[in-house]
């Protein structure tokens, strides 16, 4: 019974133990060989827009432009000399009001649009039915 005791607790046990109720253990991810991660690589390329103006909407309705100065995979962004598009509060579209944020950074999660300033043209909608 006393050698059974340790036989869980090596210092090269890379099964995994299950935990209470697992099913034992999974190898711990490939068995530990398979060593190499995967990067996540971001799907668009910023770094064409560095030290460039950008505009930005966000998850919620929110729009900003400012420079852009750095990113990163998870499309995190750092904006400077940022400036806010207020929205009217009755009819929820842009007005002309602004407010100046300065040096700002975006939670990539609520990053919805990233597109240059002066290359941002709005178009109809195409799918609404149109009368007439």
């Amino acid at each position: 019974m006393s050698e059974k005791k340790g036989a869980g607790i090596t210092g090269n046990n890379t099964g995994g133990g299950g935990g209470a109720g697992g099913a034992g253990g999974g190898g711990g991810g490939g068995g530990g060989d398979n060593k190499e991660k995967r990067r996540k690589e971001s799907i668009l390329d910023l770094s064409k827009y560095l030290e460039k103006t950008i505009r930005v909407k966000f998850a919620g309705g929110r729009e900003a432009a400012g420079v852009l100065k750095g990113y990163d995979p998870l499309l995190n962004l750092v904006l400077d000399n940022t400036i806010e598009f207020l929205r009217d509060p009755d009819d929820y579209k842009l007005a002309d009001d602004t407010r100046h944020l300065g040096l700002v950074v975006c939670r990539g999660t609520s990053v919805v649009l990233i597109c240059p300033q002066d290359g941002m043209e709005s178009i109809q909608n195409p799918f609404i039915a149109q009368e007439g």
